[in-house]
């Protein structure tokens, strides 16, 4: 198989498997941690849980990505790449062992919060520098191959460091502390993993005079805002559109995972242990819903164009969402989870298509970083929309109604415009 194939050649370049290996690692910790804050804030068995909550540990795990990832590289332009791997996840350590300790001492929630924000805050930087540092370690006939295959497996590590930490939590008592232990052990290997790798091998390059860190900074802000003003060009409309579809999808996402977990914890089952197994199986029937959608969009996009692949996607959601969410059972609710899996990440896969032939090259940094912001603020988003109207056990006709309206509205608009060229 060529995927195999190309990992071998990959897996022979020593520095590349150095820098692979911290990435594995530290993924996997990621998953870990991951889990472990969101099922101590959903299913603890003395708590009681509410959408607040959720939208609350939503907030902690996304928003450093929303508002630190753009400005990260600018840092990380600055800072031994090395040096980050190292000492970054060496916080983490810290950080994630203090956490676990304010879980056991029983602590205000509000300053468990902010050890996690810190842990999730470091993680931006760790995983921009790994794709920084990617060049650095493998040719330039290789980067494609290599861009392609890190990533994936980065995904996978996260996967099975999130089944690793459903499988701690339950297994018994006193497990939310544990599950964040198992994340700080899976931080220290990737700090030690790290110290295989040459100080300087990872960059970045001494070249000269640097601008000082504030302007730096208000390049990076302004950056942003030049993105914003070059979508708004007439010929980048398309790219607009798709953009502004996928940011709205996404909110629909995040409001109906809201749900799905308020409905996992208090509608399906009366135990903590069975909606933490539910929510595990949805959240796996998601992913496998991602996983069809990487199969299946080439092709789709390929016959029905970028535009047409994602407005076909909105119009399925549309339709079926209401339909297998509305009796708020737990079978039809488990096949709407695949179905927005497929059609959330189909509709990412185009979007991203549709971006990187429309900006023109010199702003498509900065309209990416732009795409990364809206698309995590819109999760979080749709969580604090979800913890005004849903009442406890989940089940919100009022909130499925407009999501299903969202997505129609969606569609509509992607037709008309794609109509209308």
């Amino acid at each position: 198989m060529p995927v195999v194939r190309d990992l071998r050649v990959l897996l022979s370049l020593r520095d590349f498997r150095r820098l692979l290996t911290v990435r594995l690692l530290s993924q996997s910790a990621d998953g870990v941690f991951q889990i472990g804050l969101a099922t101590y804030v959903v299913f603890s068995p003395e708590k009681q849980t509410t959408p607040g909550a959720i939208a609350s540990a939503m907030a902690v795990l996304l928003l450093p990505y929303s508002l630190i990832g753009p400005f990260a590289g600018v840092l990380l332009d600055r800072w031994r790449r090395r040096q980050i791997f190292l000492y970054g996840n060496a916080l983490r350590v810290a950080l994630a062992c203090v956490t676990a300790l304010l879980i056991l001492a029983a602590t205000p929630q509000w300053l468990f919060y902010v050890a996690a924000l810190c842990v999730t805050a470091v993680n931006r930087f760790v995983l921009a520098g790994l794709s920084a540092a990617q060049p650095r370690v493998v040719d330039a006939d290789r980067l494609v191959m290599a861009n392609a295959l890190s990533p994936t497996a980065g995904t996978l590590a996260a996967t099975v460091g999130g089944g690793l930490a459903f499988a701690v939590r339950l297994a018994g008592s006193g497990s939310d502390a544990a599950v964040l232990l198992l994340g700080a052990a899976l931080y220290l290997g990737a700090a030690l993993a790290a110290l295989r790798i040459p100080v300087g091998l990872l960059g970045p390059d001494e070249d000269g005079e640097r601008r000082p860190l504030r302007a730096e900074l208000a390049s990076t802000a302004h950056g942003l805002t030049s993105g914003l003003r070059h979508l708004a060009e007439p010929e980048r409309r398309g790219a607009a559109r798709a953009l502004a579809a996928m940011t709205l999808m996404r909110f629909c996402y995040g409001a109906l995972t809201v749900t799905v977990l308020m409905l996992c914890r208090y509608a399906w089952t009366s135990s903590t242990e069975g909606g933490l197994a539910l929510l595990g199986l949805a959240l796996g029937i998601s992913g496998a819903g991602f996983f069809v959608a990487a199969v299946i969009t080439p092709a789709a996009a390929g016959r029905l164009g970028p535009t047409g692949w994602i407005t076909l996607c909105a119009a399925s959601a549309a339709l079926l969402e209401p339909a297998l969410g509305l009796p708020f059972a737990q079978a039809p609710m488990m096949v709407a989870a695949f179905v927005l899996g497929v059609v959330t990440q189909g509709a990412k896969i185009a979007t991203d298509t549709v971006v990187q032939a429309s900006v023109a090259d010199g702003y498509r940094g900065r309209v990416f970083s732009l795409y990364d912001v809206l698309f995590n603020i819109a999760f979080v988003g749709a969580a604090a929309v979800a913890a005004l109207v849903l009442p406890a056990d989940g089940r919100s006709v009022p909130l499925v109604t407009a999501v299903a309206l969202i997505y129609g509205a969606v569609a509509l608009t992607l037709w008309r415009g794609r109509s209308s060229g």
